[in-house]
Parts: C-alpha cells; sequence; structure tokens
C-alpha cells in the first residue's frame, strides 16, 4: 500500500464526496437488512395466520378474515419494494459521490503527469520511449482510478455491510450464523486466487496485443516498403502467427472466467443448502420461526457478494500498487535544468561560448570538447561537419535542452543558467534537424510558437521560408489538415514549413540545425536568399553539413569529433585549402554532376 500513499492528497482534495460517499453506504446497507427483516415477519404472519384462519373459516368467519390477511401482506410487499427503491436510490447516490470522485482524481492525475513530463528535460526522453511514457499517462493511471473508485466503494460497502449483518445474525441466532457462513471464507479465498489467475493472464493478453498492434502499426507504416520488397505473404505469415499467440493466450483466460460464476454459485447453494438443514432441525425442536431460515438465506445472499469483491478488491489494489509505482518513477525524476536567477528580459543576442564540453548523460559520448566561439549581435555563425561531430549538440545547449558539463555560455553577457528558460527560449527560433509538424492545418503549424497569431504574420513567414506558393496551391490552402508528422507534405515542404514556423514568432536567435538537407540545390539558394533578409539585424546560426548552407555567414567553425578544427569566413577558409575547402569542392562538384 506504501506507493499508494501519495494519493492521500487527492482523498484529502475531495474529502466531501468521500465523506458524503460513506454516508450513503451506510444509509444504502440499512435498506438492506430491513427487507430481509420483512420478509421474517412476513413470513411468520403468514404461517401463524394460516393456523388462525382454519377454525375461522369453519366458523363462517373466513372471507373477512382471508381480506384482513391479504391487506397485511400486501402492506409487507409494499414495504419491501419502497426498500429496495430507497437502497437502488442511495446505490445511484454512492456511484454519483465515489465513482465521480475517482473521476475527478484521474483527470487531476493525468495533468500532473503530463505537466510533470513536460517540464523534465530532453535527457528523460531519451531514456524512455514513448510507449512507456503513454502507458503510465493512460493505463497505469486507469488502474490506480478502479482502486480509487470501486475499490474504496465495494470496500466501504464490505467494512459497512458486514459487521451490520453478522452482529444482527448472531443476535437472531449464534449457531445459524456459524454454519451458514461456514462457505464463505473458502469461498473469498477461492475467488482471490481465480482472480489473480484471471489478471496474470490478462497481463499476458495485454502484452501479447500490444505486440500484435505494434507489428500492425509498423507493417502499415513500411507498406512501400513491403510491396518494394514483395514481403506481404511473409508479413501476412508473421501476423498469423502473432495472432495465433493472442487467440492461444484468450482462450486460456475464457477458461479461467468460465470457472468464476459456477464457483461463486456452488458455494452460495452449499451455503443454502447448511442454512435450511440446520435451520430446519431448529424449526422442528420450536427453536425458529419459519421467517428466520428465509431471512438467514438472503443474508448469506447478501453478504456474497462483498465477500466475492474481496478477493477482487484485493487485486485491484495490488494492480494499482504497482502501476502507482511506475507513475512514482517519473513523479520522482527531477530536471535539474533550472535558471538560477529567473531573469527574464529581452535579450538583443550576444552570444560568448568558452571551453564548453559535453558528454550525453544516457550514452556516455563525448560530443564536445573544448568548443569556444563567439557571436556579435545580428551575426551569423556557420557550423559545418559530418554526422556525428556535435553540430546539433551547441544547438540543445544553446537551446538549454542540456547544460553543458563544462565551460561557460553568456548571452548578452549574462550566464545563459541565469535567464528564465522558458523565456530564453520564447525568443529564440528553431528549426530541428528532424522536422515535426503536427497533426493541425498548416496555418496553425506556423502559427505555433506565437501567441497572439494572425494571417498577415503566417502569409510573410511563408513566402520568406519560400513555401506560401506551395501552400496557396492546395485546394484549401493554410487551412489544409496535415496527416500524422506531416505526412501530406514532402520532405522539403515539411522543412521550409518548419523554417516558416520558426521565424513567425520573430525570434531574436535564430538557429536553423541542417534545415535545407531536404531541399534541392535551386530551393536551397532560395531559402537562403530570403533568409539573409531575414538574418538582417538577428542573431543566426547555420548548422549544416552542406558548404552551401554556411557561406552567407559572418564567420564559419568546422567541427570534427566534437572538436574545433577550422574557423574564419568562406573566404579565409577557402585560401587555407583545409577541410573547409575540401568539403566545398567535393559538394560544388557533386552538384554540378547533379545538375548534368
Amino acid at each position: 500500500m506504501k506507493p499508494l500513499w501519495r494519493l492521500n492528497k487527492y482523498l484529502i482534495k475531495y474529502k466531501g464526496l468521500l465523506l458524503l460517499g460513506i454516508v450513503f453506504t451506510v444509509i444504502s446497507n440499512i435498506f438492506v437488512i430491513i427487507p430481509a427483516q420483512l420478509v421474517r415477519l412476513a413470513i411468520d404472519y403468514v404461517v401463524e395466520s394460516l393456523t388462525i384462519y382454519r377454525p375461522l373459516q369453519l366458523g363462517g368467519l373466513g372471507e373477512p378474515a382471508r381480506e384482513l390477511f391479504l391487506k397485511f401482506v400486501f402492506v409487507f410487499g409494499i414495504l419491501i419494494l419502497v426498500m429496495a427503491l430507497l437502497r437502488g436510490f442511495f446505490l445511484f447516490l454512492i456511484r454519483q459521490t465515489i465513482i465521480i470522485m475517482s473521476r475527478k482524481i484521474e483527470f487531476d492525475m493525468k495533468n500532473e503527469i503530463y505537466q510533470h513530463y513536460q517540464n523534465l528535460p530532453l535527457r528523460f526522453y531519451r531514456k524512455n520511449s514513448t510507449g512507456d511514457l503513454m502507458a503510465r499517462i493512460t493505463e497505469d493511471v486507469s488502474r490506480v482510478r478502479m482502486y480509487l473508485g470501486p475499490a474504496i466503494m465495494y470496500g466501504l460497502n464490505l467494512l459497512i455491510l458486514f459487521p451490520l449483518v453478522i452482529s444482527y445474525m448472531i443476535m437472531i441466532n449464534p449457531v445459524l450464523t456459524l454454519y451458514s457462513l461456514l462457505p464463505l471464507p473458502v469461498l473469498s479465498l477461492s475467488i482471490y486466487f481465480v482472480n489473480n489467475m484471471i489478471n496474470e493472464r490478462s497481463e499476458k493478453i495485454q502484452r501479447s496485443l500490444s505486440d500484435l498492434s505494434t507489428f500492425v502499426q509498423e507493417a502499415f507504416s513500411g507498406i512501400r516498403v513491403l510491396k518494394a520488397f514483395v514481403r506481404e505473404n511473409d508479413s501476412a505469415n508473421d501476423f498469423a502467427q502473432a495472432s495465433e499467440d493472442y487467440k492461444f493466450k484468450s482462450i486460456r483466460l475464457t477458461k479461467v472466467n468460465a470457472l468464476f460464476f459456477p464457483l461463486i454459485m456452488a458455494l452460495v447453494g452449499i451455503s443454502t443448502i447448511i442454512t435450511v438443514y440446520v435451520g430446519g432441525i431448529q424449526v422442528i425442536n420450536g427453536e425458529i420461526g419459519y421467517g428466520v431460515i428465509a431471512e438467514f438465506i438472503l443474508y448469506v445472499n447478501i453478504l456474497t457478494w462483498p465477500v466475492t469483491s474481496l478477493g477482487w478488491i484485493t487485486s485491484i489494489i495490488q494492480r494499482a500498487a504497482a502501476s502507482q509505482t511506475r507513475i512514482n518513477e517519473f513523479l520522482d525524476e527531477q530536471n535539474e535544468i533550472v535558471s538560477s536567477e529567473n531573469l527574464i528580459t529581452e535579450i538583443r543576442g550576444a552570444i560568448e561560448v568558452s571551453n564548453i564540453s559535453f558528454v550525453y548523460p544516457d550514452s556516455g559520448i563525448k560530443a564536445l570538447d573544448q568548443v569556444s566561439f563567439q557571436i556579435k549581435e545580428g551575426q551569423t555563425l556557420g557550423i559545418i561537419g559530418t554526422t556525428g561531430s556535435g553540430k546539433s549538440t551547441i544547438a540543445n545547449l544553446l537551446m538549454r535542452m542540456y547544460d553543458q558539463d563544462q565551460g561557460h555560455i553568456t548571452i548578452d553577457g549574462k550566464p545563459i543558467s541565469a535567464y528564465n528558460i522558458s523565456d530564453l527560449r520564447r525568443q529564440i527560433g528553431y528549426v530541428p534537424q528532424d522536422v515535426f509538424l503536427f497533426s493541425d492545418t498548416i496555418g496553425n503549424n506556423i502559427a505555433f510558437g506565437i501567441d497572439s497569431p494572425n494571417e498577415e504574420i503566417i502569409h510573410k513567414a511563408a513566402k520568406d521560408a519560400d513555401v506560401y506558393q506551395n501552400i496557396i496551391d492546395f485546394p484549401q490552402g493554410f487551412e489544409t489538415m496535415l496527416g500524422e508528422r506531416g505526412i501530406t507534405l514532402s520532405g522539403g515542404q515539411k522543412q521550409r514549413v518548419s523554417i516558416a514556423r520558426a521565424i513567425a514568432k520573430s525570434p531574436k536567435i535564430l538557429i536553423l540545425d541542417d534545415c535545407l538537407s531536404a531541399v534541392d540545390t535551386k530551393t536551397e539558394n532560395v531559402i537562403l536568399s530570403a533568409l539573409k533578409k531575414i538574418m538582417r539585424d538577428r542573431t543566426s546560426i547555420i548548422i549544416s553539413h552542406r558548404v552551401s548552407s554556411a557561406k552567407l555567414a559572418d564567420q564559419i567553425i568546422v567541427l570534427d569529433d566534437g572538436k574545433i578544427i577550422e574557423s574564419g569566413n568562406h573566404d579565409s577558409l577557402m585560401e587555407l585549402k583545409g577541410v573547409y575547402a575540401e568539403l566545398y569542392e567535393k559538394q560544388t562538384q557533386a552538384s554540378e554532376t547533379s545538375d548534368l
């Protein structure tokens, strides 16, 4: 139960609903006991009435007596019906309090977890899969809600109903109480073990279903590759095997489920037989009336579900505790990237990087080693290097997705750690290498980083990124809905929409992380020409493996294996005839060859 203690803050928050639920449970259970008593009284009344009725019938008073007896029986029937309706009404109120409380807590939990997820650093997302993150905020929270709702509701019902009924049964007849309740502990233990088997097999089915879903998703996502390599039959055979595994596990679960209700009914039946047998002997001996047997049979049936639910409740609590443990693991994750001074101010864009080194914490790869450079306000820096040279790492450090292990980064002469993180990122336009567009309209994607978007800003950004004409050629223009991850657009169009999204927010610092890799040389030159106007009076960093993308920069650094091996402007680096000049010549020749 220890992992579930964290949920007490929610129970305290909604204590009003919980207390009302307890009150309604007590009242509801009172209306459960009263009908059984009325049945006893009614049966005893009928038995006694029959004894009196026969002499009256012989004396000619049978008809008036019969009508009087039937009136009383009718009154008993009406009272029992009223008690049942009142119990149903209070059961409704119980669900309207405790179950609604659990839904409110589920809502709060999902929001808390989601908010916490967003505050965690990039390191956390590199370490954990998206599927695991989604499972904890959906399936695990749902299991915890089962503890906060049904488990608490039925648990309270058990704690209140059991003492009430048992104490009343003992008051009436202790011996008959003992015999009638003998099978119930066996029932509870049996249900507990059957439930554990059901849960274990359900878990296996869930994993099998998850594997099956993943297989189908990958097959359909990669349908072009499947068709290109003519592997449809192999894929169908693999799917059939995965389906066979799911079917086998489902049938095993069905076999266990088949035991559930027969087991309950058998043990309830045994309890009823014992009650009738022992009660019958006591009736013959004149110790009790006929109505007591009927009352005890009703009590046994009343207690059957609470006792049955004991095993189910225990299982729910176990599953909830396991899920809450998983949730707590993520909630206990701390974001070590915090602001030292929480400085909120308009930045100008002067950047100085001094001897920074960085090792990725999850992989242990050293991405940067003693890197230093300086960008004056409004200048453009080009960062050139091959894959894995550390180019994107610099962008991540400037965005404070990570903090450097050594060295210092300052913006406008102040340490980067002094700035409020959200305010800093708000003033940086970032175009990532791996373009991600949301399943929304093109216009909304471009306006994503703007607090108060308008059509003029969106259209201007699209024109500057040389994607305006492509957009208006669509039948719905800027209202065109994009598919998952922007699949509606080509690779080059996605990159240009991503550029438009970055420049629409009018950032003080613009970081372009290899954002022109999916466009041809002609489009690249058009975009660069547009960007040249955009980058004027704005600090810009162009990260690329293409030399042509960085030649507009005021200064260029060449990275290799996390170190700066060359620096200068385009002309000075060409005169140096080093790595930069070699790359430029190779890429220029390749471009000319492709044009031919």
